[in-house]
């Protein structure tokens, strides 16, 4: 499996790398893109750990696995390339973008690498998955690395703003420190759910005032 990841990531993660766990894992990966087509492309597996520097998070949205249809997937959570539209979930982030600071999102691009390099981790519990079948990689060890990244982060940094949103997301929360983090929940922004208290959250704004009163620069959410 071709790892393209930030140096700071890989320092941390290099015992996992090194563990037998992950080598059952990679030859599941590698079986599974060479039996069919799956998401992301090989080189982009890592890519929300390329893009956000170990040091540079300033927030964790969480998600539960990539998209499963032709060219969404690029390794961060919730996020396409052009000139794919953004998917219902990611219309309903902006959506309440909009609410929160009374602003027109544009819509045209679902590219959230600008957040990724501004310090938001966009990750997913799991970082590869078949075509038109979602969840079809969890049970293959992604769970447990993806658990080591936030574990990381939770011992080493703090002041840094976790979105969780539905149950999945919010699991792998209950390893961070709330007294030296700000946690918020919500159900996932999915047309399912988002109605269920995901509009009306308030966490974009929320977490501009906590970077803003830690002496961190906000994110640019539009």
């Amino acid at each position: 499996m071709e790892v393209k990841i930030h140096e700071s990531w890989k320092s941390r993660l290099q015992g996992e790398f090194d563990s037998p766990y992950f080598a059952a894992l990679a030859a599941e990966v590698k079986k599974a893109y060479a039996a069919g087509r799956c998401y992301p492309p090989g080189p982009q597996i890592f890519a929300a750990f390329d893009k956000t520097p170990f040091d540079k998070v300033k927030a964790v949205i969480i998600g539960q696995d990539p998209y499963h249809g032709p060219s969404q997937a690029h390794g961060l959570a919730f996020s396409v390339k052009p000139p794919t539209p953004p998917p219902p979930s990611l219309l309903n982030i902006f959506a309440e973008i909009e609410r929160e600071f009374g602003v027109t999102v544009d819509k045209t691009s679902g590219d959230l690498t600008r957040w990724a390099e501004s310090g938001v981790l966009l990750l997913n519990s799991s970082l590869t998955v078949a075509q038109g079948a979602p969840m079809s990689h969890h049970g293959f060890g992604w769970e447990r690395f993806t658990d080591a990244a936030i574990a990381a982060l939770a011992r080493e940094r703090e002041h840094i703003v976790y979105m969780l949103w539905g149950t999945p997301a919010r699991k792998k929360g209950a390893m961070v420190d709330r007294a030296r983090n700000l946690v918020l929940e919500a159900p996932h922004p999915s047309p399912l759910s988002a109605y269920r208290g995901f509009f009306g959250c308030g966490h974009f704004k929320k977490a501009d005032e906590y970077m803003r009163a830690h002496g961190v620069e906000p994110v640019a959410w539009f």
